[in-house]
């Protein structure tokens, strides 16, 4: 039986790019038509790479290509625009996190895909990790128990040049802020997914100690409560040294779950201690890309398209994704209340 194939382009050839390309490129139900980028160097060099056709109108690939799929790699505050445009254009859509750099513009995506019938997918491939998998599935089959706390410590590296040869990071109206919403999103987003409860409350400081010609936070701590008592606590900053993996440790009722990085132990009351690692036979070549974005983009692409096709539930729903957007938006609201700057 011959395989349908999705019609594909993409937004943005940055440096996330080939994380989706590249998988798109070999999904059995996908064909990449073209890519689409306002520099056209950039989407010229991507469109050889792949095989397809360049565009620097978003609006004018739309329109001559007619995709099924838009996925939207490109700047933070471009997510929402993009997505909504190519819903009302009849296209899927699959953006990489955040959805939003405004909690409006997010519930806006969520409405037009409502209104349009059409299918939007949000990027957390780390959920999809082994680690973030065995801890997943302590806590469905109960063996963990309830999550009574969580906490969360990252320390990265960014130098100045990170934001100085970009024209959108390190911006409160292009990224949306600093370290919580570029590099701790993710790993929030699992801390949030994990406790699995509504969020009733938050508290946030934010500082910049380290990077004078940024606006946004470069290092931030906090607290978010959930429904029933649990909470969870961070501590996140780029400027260490190194980029160190993130460290997530989960207190419940039955025992406890520490993940760093892809990586987690689950240690029962029982005495059952159960480990997992990412499986070096799955590894995927992505190209020269970040080796933190991990290997588990291709599990959620491969996911969101056999979810198009009526072959697999959607893993990662853009309702859930909500929730870890709403959770950062609250976060934001409350630190930049609570807002330090060190640098002069």
């Amino acid at each position: 039986m011959e395989v349908r194939k999705l019609k594909t382009v993409i937004a943005g050839c940055g440096k996330i790019f080939p994380m989706h390309a590249v998988p798109v490129s070999r999904d059995p139900h996908a064909v990449l038509t073209a890519v689409c980028d306002v520099k056209p160097e950039r989407a010229g060099a991507a469109a050889e790479r792949f095989g397809c056709r360049a565009y620097t109108d978003f609006e004018v690939m739309l329109e001559q290509e007619k995709p099924d799929v838009v996925h939207i790699c490109t700047p933070h505050y471009l997510h929402a625009p993009l997505a909504c445009l190519a819903m009302e254009h009849g296209c899927h859509v699959l953006t990489e996190k955040p959805m939003a750099i405004a909690l409006a513009d997010a519930r806006r995506m969520l409405d037009t895909a409502a209104a349009t019938g059409r299918t939007l997918g949000v990027i957390f491939q780390n959920r999809y990790n082994a680690g973030s998998q065995l801890i997943r599935r302590c806590l469905d089959n109960g063996d963990l128990g309830e999550v009574r706390a969580a906490r969360v410590l990252l320390t990265w590296d960014r130098s100045p040049e990170y934001y100085s040869q970009s024209d959108w990071k390190g911006t409160w109206d292009k990224e949306g802020g600093g370290v919580i919403i570029d590099q701790a999103i993710h790993t929030l987003d699992l801390m949030r997914w994990f406790i699995g409860r509504p969020v009733t409350g938050v508290q946030a400081s934010l500082a910049n100690r380290t990077h004078p010609d940024i606006p946004v936070e470069d290092t931030a701590e906090g607290r978010v409560e959930f429904e029933g008592g649990a909470y969870g606590t961070f501590y996140v900053m780029n400027h260490y040294c190194t980029d160190e993996p993130v460290r997530l440790e989960l207190a419940c009722t039955r025992g406890k779950a520490v993940m760093e990085g892809p990586k987690a132990r689950v240690e029962l009351n029982n005495g059952l201690t159960c480990l997992a690692d990412n499986d070096p036979a799955q590894m995927f070549e992505y190209g020269d890309v970040k080796q933190y974005w991990g290997t588990s983009h291709v599990k959620q692409i491969g996911n969101f398209y056999q979810s198009l096709l009526g072959l697999a539930p959607m893993y990662v729903t853009a309702e859930n994704a909500f929730l870890t957007q709403e959770m950062i938006c609250a976060l934001y609201e409350h630190g930049r209340r609570h807002f330090v700057r060190e640098v002069r």
